[in-house]
C-alpha cells in the first residue's frame, strides 16, 4: 500500500496596518482574514507595519497593535526586493539574516496610502511573489477617485460632475476656483481628499464658509481636492467584483446611513448604519449596475476583488459610479464579504478564490518575457 504524500500547506503573508489614516481599520479586516483562513491548507504569517512604517512579524503582532504595546525593542523585519528571496529578512544592529522561509504568497490587506495605492505591490513585483488583488497600475488609479472617474467617462460609465485642483493652485488663486465651484457644481457638493478611504477628510459643504473649511480639511490628507456635486438623497449601493480577466459581479446592496452621508463614523464607530441585502431595486436596474461594475472593474484593468459604489438618484434613477475600491474592508460589518456570502460563496471560501486568482494572476505573467536580446550588442 502506497504511502500517502502529504499536500504542504500554502505559505500566505498576511500583511496590515501601515502608514495610512486608516490603519486602525485594516487591523480589523486582518483579524477576521487570519481567523477565516483555513489552517489545514494555509501557514499563516501575521506581518504588521507600523503608522511609522516599521515592518514587524510574530505570532502574535496583530494583538500587540490594536492594543498599543510598544514594538521599538521588536527586531524588524522587511521583504526584500530580490526575486531569489521571498523571505522575510530580520534587521538588527549587528547583521542582517534571513527569517523563516519563503512566503508562497501574500495577503496585502492595507487600506489607504502606502497599501492601496500601488507602492507596496511594487515591492510585491520586485520580488516576485504573488500577491492578492490588484496590480500596480490599477491600485494606484483605483486610489485616486479623479483618474478613477477620467477612466470611467471614457468608457461611458456615468459619474456624478466634478472638478478637481492642487492644494498648491487653490492657495494662489482660491478666489477664482471657489467661483468656478460655485459656477459648475454648485450647493451642496462633496469635498474629497483624491487619494484617501474609509471616507477619511469627506465633508458635505452647503455654503462658501463650509466649502473653505471642507477644502481645509482635505488638504490635510492630499495635495489634489475633488470637488463632486451632491446628488441628494441618494441611495448607496455597494456591488463586489471577484475575478482577473473574467470578472464575476455579486447581488448589490445598499447602506442606510446613520448619518447624512456615510462617514468614518457611520461605517466604523456608532454602528447605527444598516445594510439590506440583496437591495430592493427592480431586476432592470440591477442589471445596469452589475454591467457598471464589471466595466468599470476592466476599465482600471483591476484584478482579484474590488468593490464598486454608486450612487442611485432616487428622484430619477439615475445610476453614477462613485468609486473603486481595489482593497475593501474585511471587518465583520464589511459589504464585500457580506455580499458574496448573500450571493453563495462563503467567506473562507472566498479567501480561498481570492489565493488561487493571485497564484494564477502571477503564473500568467512570470510567463511573459522581461529581456530582448538585440541583434547587435550595441550597448558594450
Amino acid at each position: 500500500m502506497k504511502a500517502k504524500i502529504q499536500k504542504r500547506k500554502i505559505r500566505i503573508g498576511v500583511i496590515f496596518g501601515g502608514r495610512s489614516a486608516e490603519h486602525e481599520v485594516s487591523l480589523v479586516s486582518a483579524t477576521s482574514i487570519i481567523n477565516a483562513l483555513d489552517k489545514n491548507k494555509y501557514d499563516v504569517i501575521p506581518i504588521g507595519i507600523t503608522p511609522e512604517g516599521k515592518w514587524v512579524s510574530f505570532p502574535d503582532v496583530l494583538r500587540w497593535m490594536k492594543t498599543g504595546n510598544r514594538l521599538n525593542k521588536i527586531p524588524e523585519k522587511i521583504l526584500l526586493p530580490d526575486p531569489a528571496k521571498r523571505y522575510l529578512v530580520e534587521i538588527n544592529k549587528r547583521s542582517i539574516r534571513a527569517n523563516g522561509k519563503k512566503l508562497d504568497v501574500v495577503f496585502p490587506v492595507l487600506h489607504g496610502t502606502f497599501g492601496e495605492d500601488g507602492t507596496i505591490q511594487g515591492l510585491f513585483e520586485l520580488a516576485s511573489i504573488p500577491y492578492v488583488g490588484a496590480g500596480v497600475l490599477s491600485s494606484s488609479v483605483g486610489m485616486d477617485k479623479v483618474i478613477t472617474k477620467q477612466l470611467c467617462k471614457h468608457a461611458d460609465i456615468p459619474v456624478t460632475p466634478y472638478i478637481w485642483f492642487l492644494k498648491t493652485e487653490f492657495m494662489k488663486r482660491s478666489q477664482k476656483f471657489i467661483r468656478l465651484i460655485e459656477q459648475k457644481i454648485g450647493y451642496p457638493c462633496f469635498i474629497k481628499p483624491a487619494n484617501m478611504g474609509s471616507s477619511v477628510g469627506i465633508s458635505k459643504a452647503s455654503n462658501r464658509k463650509l466649502l473653505i473649511k471642507a477644502i481645509q480639511i482635505a488638504a490635510k490628507y492630499d495635495r489634489k481636492i475633488l470637488i463632486e456635486k451632491s446628488v441628494e438623497n441618494a441611495r448607496e449601493i455597494e456591488i463586489s467584483v471577484l475575478g482577473n480577466d473574467n470578472p464575476i459581479v455579486s447581488i448589490p446592496g445598499e447602506i442606510i446611513s446613520s448619518n447624512e452621508f456615510y462617514d468614518y463614523d457611520a461605517k466604523y464607530v456608532d454602528g447605527k448604519s444598516e445594510s439590506i441585502i440583496p437591495a430592493r431595486m427592480k431586476n432592470e436596474m440591477i442589471g445596469m449596475i452589475k454591467d457598471f461594475a464589471a466595466r468599470g472593474f476592466k476599465a482600471i484593468d483591476c484584478a482579484g476583488m474590488a468593490r464598486i459604489d454608486f450612487l442611485v438618484d432616487r428622484r430619477t434613477n439615475k445610476i453614477y459610479l462613485s468609486e473603486i475600491n481595489t482593497i475593501p474592508g474585511f471587518t465583520s460589518i464589511s459589504m464585500y464579504p457580506k455580499l458574496w456570502e448573500a450571493s453563495g460563496i462563503v467567506f473562507s471560501g472566498l479567501l480561498d478564490r481570492l489565493i488561487t486568482l493571485a497564484i494564477e494572476k502571477y503564473r500568467e505573467k512570470n510567463n511573459l518575457q522581461t529581456s530582448f536580446k538585440p541583434k547587435k550588442e550595441w550597448y558594450k
